[in-house]
């Protein structure tokens, strides 16, 4: 494969952001461009739900250090939408119509907050969680005895409720499911989750659904459920998922995957998209992943940033596959956790180590006795053992996986 002389990528999160600056730390020479939406230089989105919202933090963690881009020659246009892809031309338009033409082409453009298609979803002062600025707003409501009601009770709805009870919110979580977190964890470990929120004074309603949103000139006032009750709220956060942001791929003809939860750009194993010089990669990346036989989409840091970084070889004449387990870790009040690998809840079989009440354990989900996932609460002594335990898919019996030295086992 021939070399570059001027790569494109579209989308200045950390995925994208990764892969400008991978391609700069491995010699590249020619013109880089990174564009992007988001007036603000690139960040990592963790803080947002963590340091953020607790008012630990003022700012994100930034991709790279202020002037890191104008130093190594990346052409970083923030701000900057883009409307269209003409594949046959190798030209990215802009939102003022900015022809950018390229070698290769580096899709990252990331997730968008999912909405609920129910009565009064067009009501002003419903929250989504996914920029800075939403992260800076909705901290600045949340205060002592405030009606605050999250829909959704996956990881932003739980640890947006961590932070607003810490700041001394009344706060409700409503989800249809019958735990938090269900799906990732299925039902001993999420009712770990459940109970923790539930010591900390927050409110759950389970299994039930939201049948839409009252309001009162024009804004949002509470949620009323699929019972008939109405929730007063002050704020109210959907943190209902996201979507990847699929529609500059859709309309330029590239192959789109529907065998992932809400779908994805199509890459190989190298994230090569099925048109010629063009990769994808972050959120919107539905990545054969060597290690599962099967396509997978991961939305988290992890995968961003380690997706970033290897494209840039795959860019330069590369053909590594990127197999890394996918990763997340979260915070929720005082328990902290790790999650590594992939595996399905409800059919691969859980072993704990460790403590489920005192919230210090490790879970491993398991099938045909190979370790497919591990999950540390509050233990940090293993991470390096654990990794290794999920990328190699050891085989180990649960009694070890409960009693024995875990580094003996890899």
């Amino acid at each position: 494969m021939a070399q570059p002389h001027r790569i494109v990528v579209v989308g200045t999160g950390l995925a994208g952001a990764s892969a400008a600056a991978a391609v700069r730390e491995q010699g590249f020479t020619g013109d880089v461009v990174l564009l992007g939406r988001d007036p603000r230089s690139p960040y990592e989105l963790p803080a947002l739900s963590k340091g953020i919202l607790l008012r630990d933090a003022d700012e994100p963690d930034w991709v790279r250090d202020e002037g890191f881009y104008a130093e190594r020659g990346i052409d970083l246009h923030t701000g900057t939408d883009v409307r269209e892809l003409h594949l046959g031309e190798r030209v990215v338009v802009d939102g003022d119509g900015t022809r950018h033409g390229y070698d290769r082409l580096v899709l990252a453009t990331g997730c968008a907050p999912r909405t609920l298609p129910v009565p009064g979803a067009e009501l002003a002062g419903l929250r989504t969680l996914r920029t800075l600025d939403d992260a800076l707003a909705l901290r600045d409501v949340l205060g002592d005895g405030v009606p605050v009601v999250i829909v959704g009770a996956g990881w932003i709805g739980c640890e947006v409720a961590a932070a607003a009870r810490k700041h001394g919110a009344e706060v409700t979580v409503i989800d249809p499911l019958p735990l938090p977190l269900h799906r990732t964890l299925g039902d001993t470990v999420a009712e770990v989750f459940r109970d923790l929120h539930a010591r900390h004074g927050v409110t759950w309603r389970l299994g039930t659904g939201v049948a839409g949103f009252v309001g009162d000139e024009g804004v949002v006032t509470g949620v009323r459920l699929d019972d008939g009750t109405v929730l007063p709220a002050e704020v109210v956060v959907v943190g209902v998922g996201a979507a990847p942001r699929v529609e500059l791929a859709k309309a330029a003809g590239l192959e789109l995957c529907d065998s992932v939860p809400g779908g994805g750009v199509a890459v190989d194993a190298s994230l090569r998209t099925s048109a010629p010089d063009v990769f994808a990669v972050g959120d919107i990346a539905a990545h054969f992943h060597p290690r599962y036989g099967r396509r997978v989409r991961v939305e988290h840091w992890a995968n961003a940033k380690d997706q970033g970084t290897h494209v840039a070889g795959t860019l330069l004449g590369g053909a590594e596959p990127y197999t890394a387990s996918p990763y997340f870790f979260s915070d929720q009040y005082d328990l902290g956790m790790e999650v590594r690998g992939l595996a399905n809840p409800f059919t691969d079989d859980l072993v704990v180590r460790g403590d489920l009440a005192a919230a210090e354990f490790t879970a491993f989900w398991t099938r045909g006795g190979r370790v497919l996932a591990a999950m540390n609460v509050n233990q940090w002594d293993d991470g390096d053992a654990l990794q290794a335990l999920v990328d190699i898919q050891a085989a180990v019996s649960p009694d070890d996986l409960r009693n024995a030295d875990l580094a003996d086992l890899t």
